[in-house]
């Protein structure tokens, strides 16, 4: 029958003796009579049924209920019996005397020794009974003992042997008095009192030496004497009292006695009362001083290899590849006793002293609170002990040391090393001090380097560091280890000092101011400079300078701001780069530098100071040749420029003298570098910089060799693949500021595209900065007009030369020919087709030529200059009268995979190729020829415009630049219109000017055009 929860009941709990797994506890439900006597109704609690009966338990039943549903036999042969075996089957042959699994019974024991703690710490004060053999859950009760007993261990060591027993003390009182009114225990109580050292009137000595003591747990022991249930003060061991159920004492014989002693007796008066006759306990109380001992843990299968390093006879070579592990041991002396920290808190240490025949055991009382504050100390420095001990690898474990020494040894740690250690350490205090102070062409580096009472050269010190060696013999023999923190604190300013000439002094170059500022921003250098140097990293601050009188110009301001930084950087022999976006006037700000220069030497050499005026040599793609000299001429026409170019130019140097400024080509360097490298020049400026990017080339090996007092570069895309771009041109306009290239590669190159680091990101960024001048059309979006329009000139390259000098010589005759036999008017048409196959050559000979296999200047011209706008994110309309011209630009972007948008007259979805350039980001490119786009088409996505061929009429140009530059746009439109140089397109351009006014009003169309041309234009045209 089951107990009915609607009636009065009682939950009590039962201790039963399992036949393989001990003493279990169960819970029941006993049903009640109208007495309130329990009956022998009664029925198992479990987590099943345990809410039928919730109103007369609390939380705590709840609880224990669900713990002793963990120790019942079906738990444990589900939790333990893994082969499925019947539970009959698996008791018997778990439990087998002879074929028994140990080690299963070793962990079922241990289980069930774990919950059964859990258990007896939630039960005192419940009901609990022995239950019955009739199944009876109530049958006995078990009376709890409420005060905890104290166990005092006893030793008597006799001539031939020790002997070894435990006295349990329980404080006398009604609770156990009145339990047991018997005459036998009224006596032994009473003549127990002050029996044995450590009784007391208040206490009684409990005889359990009889067959019904039990032993229900064992850690913490809780056992049952005449059906008192027993605790014990200090967490007795129950194993420890066990061997007592059934003898008086335990004999231990002389001839082990001392391994006995040293293996239990100390351990045991550590943790508990112990008190001996025929040997003496001392307890001593010693303030604790902390020991953090540092050891060297050996490499499986490897040796540490110490190796002589370069001329530092005392560097020494760890070949640290990370497997080298530092242990760290914290441990506390007391007096001439030193105990390792033990993290479960033992309360006192013994250590066993033998002098002769006698024993000593001194038992050292912990300060555990003290030493528990260490321990938190030592893990609030990043020292995360656990157990008292660490290890960790040998870097991480040497930049702790560098980082707290001082402060473990200002909280009274002792800092130690194992004697037995082969590799004795450094293990205190280090420390790097660095002063900066600007000197007339340098940075002057002073340090004072200090390991403990060692001061180290600062010479050394760097050799180690770029070296990577992180140990060294100290003199007395130790071995320092570098800190982690200096090699990345430090390795740039390391990486970039030089020694000065003619004394032994590290010294820095003045470009690397930056790195000076963040040293000493960050604390790690004191640095002493001029107001004026430090104001190079705000521009605004930076001065303003005059305009050259002779500068046929106007400067926007953003113009004029990069004018006063170039001028300002020259001020203190810095090189820079003006990396404005396309369009934005490097040419003319250039120009007014160059110009402003040639004044200020004049005026220098007026007033008798020492003024050496030498030209500049400006280098640049051939096809910008042109380019420059005529913008040289427009508005720096006082500047006298030289073109040092072509096959049978003039090789002597000295004709340089003579001009202001020296206009060449890339190529023509890298040929001639032999000869202009023992020229001195003013200034070296270098044209779309990008062309020495590889820092392996012949063109870029060139250029570094030439001999110049001041450095320029200029380009709308210093940075067009890899960070070793920017690497290769910073090294051209200051020497040595980003490192070798090997350092430049590891520090920055490789953390910066491999990892991702912004970190490095950073830092490259912040060693640049003062140096490099860079404004997109946006940030100076106010000081632009609407439109800015550019003619480009275009050199043809000599395969195309050759060949348009053919068919223009061809044409000529045929023309000239024609026009005499049947004049003017009858002759337009051979006059139009000559032309057009002149123009179409001058762009492309490929387009008259389909087996033509050379280049075009012209189509060199507009990849390069393409490529450049993509890169700075802008978007291109890109114009040809020609279709087959367009053709020749959309093979190009098929082999590189660029994806752009095409129209012309067969175009039939021309909406879709609009929709695709205006919201798509990934497509930079609209080609469209002039006729189908002419007209119609909003393309306000567009901010740059490229003509690649002149019109016969410049207004339908314009039409062309208006479908970017229209209501909507907000950006401003660039336009470059591409002429070759010495063709017809250039005369066309030219006739175009001198009819401008009939141009506008009646040339519509190519027909016009060709009636308003004279023979004498023709002849223009032709020459």
């Amino acid at each position: 029958m089951k107990v009915a929860p609607s009636q009065p009941f009682q939950i009590v709990y039962s201790l039963l003796n399992h036949e393989f797994l001990g003493y279990l506890i169960e819970a029941f439900v006993v049903q009640r009579n109208s007495r309130g006597e329990l009956t022998l109704l009664n029925q198992t609690l479990s987590t099943q049924n345990v809410d039928e009966f919730a109103k007369e338990l609390d939380e705590r039943d709840f609880e224990l209920v669900r713990l002793i549903d963990s120790i019942q036999q079906d738990t444990i042969v589900k939790k333990f019996n893994t082969r499925r075996l019947p539970a009959v089957d698996f008791f018997l042959k778990i439990y087998d005397p002879v074929k028994g699994d140990k080690l299963l019974q070793e962990a079922i024991c241990g289980y069930l020794e774990a919950m059964k703690a859990q258990i007896m710490a939630l039960l005192p004060g419940k009901p609990f009974y022995v239950m019955g053999n009739d199944g009876n859950p109530a049958w006995l009760p078990i009376q709890w003992m409420s005060e905890p007993a104290k166990v005092h261990f006893h030793f008597v060591r006799n001539p031939d042997s020790t002997h070894y027993f435990p006295i349990i003390r329980y404080p006398v009182g009604r609770e156990l008095m009145a339990s047991d009114t018997s005459a036998k225990s009224r006596t032994l109580a009473d003549s127990a009192r002050n029996e044995v050292p450590g009784g007391s009137a208040e206490t009684v000595r409990v005889d359990f030496q009889f067959k019904d003591a039990l032993m229900i747990c064992d850690e913490p022991a809780w056992m049952m004497v005449d059906n008192r249930l027993y605790h014990f003060s200090k967490n007795v061991d129950g194993k420890k009292l066990r061997p007592f159920f059934n003898k008086n004492h335990i004999v231990i014989p002389r001839n082990i006695e001392q391994q006995y002693y040293e293996r239990f007796v100390t351990q045991l008066i550590a943790a508990y009362d112990v008190y001996a006759k025929g040997f003496e306990i001392r307890s001593e109380s010693i303030e604790p001083v902390p020991v953090l001992t540092v050891s060297e843990l050996a490499m499986a299968g490897r040796a540490v290899p110490a190796a002589v390093f370069s001329d530092d006879s005392d560097a020494v070579d760890t070949d640290d590849d990370g497997s080298q592990r530092i242990a760290f041991d914290l441990s506390f002396r007391y007096g001439e006793f030193t105990f390792r920290f033990d993290s479960f808190g033992t309360s006192a240490n013994v250590s066993l002293e033998k002098k002769g025949d006698d024993y000593i055991f001194h038992k050292i009382r912990r300060d555990q609170r003290m030493e528990r504050h260490k321990l938190a100390f030592l893990r609030e420095t990043g020292l995360d002990l656990r157990h008292g001990r660490l290890a960790i690898p040998k870097m991480e474990a040497f930049n702790w040391l560098s980082d707290h020494s001082a402060d473990i040894q200002n909280a009274g740690f002792l800092l130690e090393q194992h004697a037995q250690d082969a590799k004795r350490y450094f293990l205190g205090y280090s420390s790097i001090n660095v002063s900066i102070q600007e000197g007339r062409d340098w940075f002057d580096i002073y340090a004072n380097v200090r390991f403990g009472e060692f001061e180290i050269p600062f010479l050394k010190l760097r050799t180690l560091i770029l070296n990577k060696k992180r140990e060294f013999t100290l003199p007395n023999g130790e071995v320092a280890v570098i800190p982690e923190a200096w090699f990345t604190k430090y390795s740039e300013l390391f990486s970039f000092l030089e020694h000065a000439d003619g004394i032994d002094q590290l010294v820095l170059h003045k470009h690397h101011l930056a790195l000076v500022q963040e040293l000493e921003r960050d604390g790690l250098a004191a640095a002493i400079m001029s107001r004026k140097l430090e104001r190079l990293r705000d521009f605004e601050e930076i001065e303003s300078f005059p305009l050259p009188v002779a500068f046929n110009g106007i400067l926007r301001p953003y113009q004029k701001a990069g004018y006063d930084w170039m001028n300002f950087l020259r001020q203190y022999r810095f090189g820079g780069c003006l990396a404005d976006d396309m369009g934005l006037g490097k040419t003319v700000m250039t120009l007014a530098m160059l110009q402003g220069r040639k004044e200020a030497l004049q005026a220098a050499a007026e007033r008798g100071d020492d003024a050496d005026s030498r030209p500049s040599l400006l280098v640049m793609p051939t096809s910008l040749l042109y380019n420059w000299e005529l913008e040289a001429r427009k508005f720096t026409p006082s500047l006298r420029v030289m073109v040092y170019t072509g096959t049978y130019r003039d090789k002597n140097t000295a004709q340089f003298d003579d001009y202001d400024l020296i206009l060449t080509s890339y190529g023509i360097v890298r040929i001639d570098i032999g000869l202009l490298s023992d020229y001195r020049f003013d200034y070296v400026i270098l044209d779309e910089s990008q062309a020495i990017k590889n820092p392996s080339s012949h063109i870029t090996k060139a250029v570094m060799q030439l001999n110049t007092a001041n450095r320029l570069i200029l380009t709308g895309t210093p940075l067009e693949n890899s960070t070793l771009d920017l690497w290769t041109q910073m090294s051209f306009i200051n020497p040595g500021l980003l490192g070798s290239q090997s350092f430049f590669r590891n520090e920055f190159q490789v953390p910066i595209e491999k990892r991702h680091d912004e970190s490095k990101t950073g830092r490259l960024y912040g060693l640049i900065k003062p140096f490099m001048l860079r404004r997109n059309k946006s940030q100076v979006a106010t000081d632009l007009p609407e439109k800015v329009e550019s003619v480009l000139y275009c050199e043809m390259s000599a395969d195309q030369s050759a060949q348009y000098e053919e068919a223009k010589s061809y044409y000529r005759n045929l023309i000239l020919e024609r026009i005499e036999e049947e004049g003017m008017a009858k002759s337009q048409m051979v006059v139009l087709q000559g032309l057009t196959k002149l123009r179409q050559i001058a762009n492309h000979p490929r387009m008259v030529d389909a087996d033509y296999e050379g280049d075009s200047g012209k189509l060199d011209d507009v990849l390069m200059r393409l490529e450049s706008a993509m890169t700075e994110h802008h978007k291109v309309l890109v114009f040809s009268q020609f279709i087959k011209h367009l053709n020749v630009v959309r093979q190009y972007l098929k082999e590189k995979n660029i994806k752009y948008a095409y129209l012309d007259g067969s175009t039939s979805d021309r909406q879709s190729q609009v929709e695709l350039f205006q919201t798509d980001e990934s497509v930079k490119l609209f080609l469209i020829s002039l006729k189908a786009g002419g007209l119609g088409h909003n393309l306000t996505a567009a901010d740059y415009v490229f003509i690649l061929d002149p019109w016969w009429n410049p207004a339908i140009e314009a039409q062309a630049v208006d479908r970017a530059h229209r209501i909507g746009q907000q950006k401003t439109v660039f336009t470059y219109k591409f002429i070759a140089k010495n063709t017809v397109e250039e005369k066309i351009l030219s006739l175009q000017r001198a009819k401008q006014q009939l141009a506008g009003s009646l040339i519509t169309t190519e027909e016009t055009f060709m009636k308003s041309l004279t023979k004498e234009d023709i002849m223009v045209l032709l020459e």
